[in-house]
Parts: structure tokens; sequence; C-alpha cells
């Protein structure tokens, strides 16, 4: 359970190799030990760094176990394994794709591929978590969506589209969670560096997954639904969602 100074005692990290993720799990660790348990994909070469990155943040114990987002019958089986040591205190859903968003709206397996691990795995284990920390009555969950779900862009609108269904059941099921003494942080970055950007042209306001991290952690002890990263998104944002679509396609977003 979350103790009286905000530190959970047990963290779990769907996309256990997720930079973002793991960020987030050792901004939690610097404030006082914790079990992880990293899911990660079914032979991930990333895996074993990330068990002991987390080993080397400070975690009294770090279990990995085998999650095939695309695999939604086997979630119950994989949900059902990281709660078997004890209840789950966070859980951080922080797993997803981007391709190249010019193919994914020509190229009918691509975006049914992010579709289905961006949007269709989150739910599944949406629901599962929410079924787990309901009977549990206590639990944060952090859910990693993207301000590109906010309003959808041309250039990118498979992958925002499945941030915008992400981003929109995760605040909904923080309403469900509420009576039953649960909480949902849907996180809403603009670009991040980490590996999967590092072949993409920097963007302005671009920031490091520490950073993500710390706002995730701080917004998450305050009982926020949602937090902009950085802070300034959440202005921008303001502006860009009123703006007419015929002004909004000319604009270089």
């Amino acid at each position: 359970m979350i103790n009286a100074v905000g530190v959970p005692q047990s963290v779990l990290v769907l996309g256990g190799s997720s930079e973002i993720g793991l960020a987030i799990t050792a901004e939690y660790l610097s404030q006082g030990a914790s079990r992880v348990v990293l899911a990660t994909v079914p032979g991930d070469p990333a895996a074993d760094a990330a068990v002991e990155k987390m080993k080397s943040a400070g975690a009294t114990s770090v279990e990995q176990i085998d999650f095939d987002a695309l695999d939604t019958e086997s979630h119950a089986a994989v949900i059902d394994k990281a709660f078997a040591g004890g209840d789950i205190d966070v859980a951080i859903v922080a797993f997803g794709i981007q391709g190249d968003d010019e193919q994914a709206w020509q190229d009918q397996k691509l975006a049914v591929l992010e579709a289905k691990i961006n949007y269709t795995a989150a739910v599944s284990v949406g629901v599962l978590l929410g079924e787990k920390f309901r009977a549990q009555a206590h639990g944060q969950i952090i859910a990693m969506s993207s301000v590109a779900g906010e309003r959808v862009r041309r250039s990118n609108f498979v992958y925002g589209s499945t941030k915008a269904g992400l981003d929109g059941f995760y605040l909904g099921l923080g309403e469900a969670l509420r009576p039953f003494g649960s909480r949902v942080l849907v996180v809403r970055p603009g670009q991040v560096r980490t590996r999967l950007s590092a072949h993409v042209k920097e963007a302005p306001l671009t920031v490091e997954k520490e950073v993500v991290a710390q706002l995730a952690v701080a917004a998450a002890a305050k009982g926020k639904e949602i937090v902009w990263v950085p802070g300034p998104f959440r202005y921008i944002m303001m502006v860009l969602r009123h703006i007419p679509r015929p002004v909004f396609r000319k604009l270089p977003v």
C-alpha cells in the first residue's frame, strides 16, 4: 500500500522495458524502496537491462514476467501473475508503438497493429487492473497518453487516434474507480528523448524522460487526473483544440 509519505510498496510496469515507464519507477524508487514487476514482451532483448536498472535504482526485488500486448486472451493470466506476490500499489501502462506515420494510413496491417497495441491492448489491461484495484480498494494507474491524442493531426492521425482512444478510456476508468479508492492519472507528453524518438527531428518543447517521470509522480501524489509534459502544453492545446479545422490544417503542427 502507498505509505503516509506517498511511497508505493509495489510497482507494476506494463511495457517493462519502456524508458519512460522505467524512469517513472526510478522516480518512485528514489523516494523509497519498492517491489517492482516488469511485464515485458517475450524475448525482449532489453528486459535484462531493465531488471538491472531497477535493482540499481533501489528496488527491494524485481520480477520479470512475459506480456504480449497482442495476445489479449493471455492478459488475465499476466495480471494475475503480477498480483500473485501481493497488492500492486502503482501500475504504469507504458507500452505502445508508432510506425511510419505516412505509411500507417496507407498500410492496413500497420494501422491495425498500432490500433491493437496502443488502444485495444490498453483497454484490455485497463479493465483487468480495474478489477484488481476494486478488490484491493486502493491503487494508482498511470497511463501514458500523448498530446498527439488531444487534437489529432494530419501528420500522424493513425497514431494520434489510438492515443485519443486510450486517453478517453483511462479518464473514464478513473471516474469509475474513484468510488472504490483508486486513482488514474493520464500523462500527456509531447516529444520525449528516448531511443524510439532518436530518428525523429526534435520538436519544440522536447523533454528528457526524467522530466516526464518527475511530473507524473508529483501529479499522482496530488491526486490529479491529467498532467501535460511539459506544463505549457496544457495552454497550447487549449488554444489548438478551438482553432477551426480550415485554419488548423494550415498550421505547421
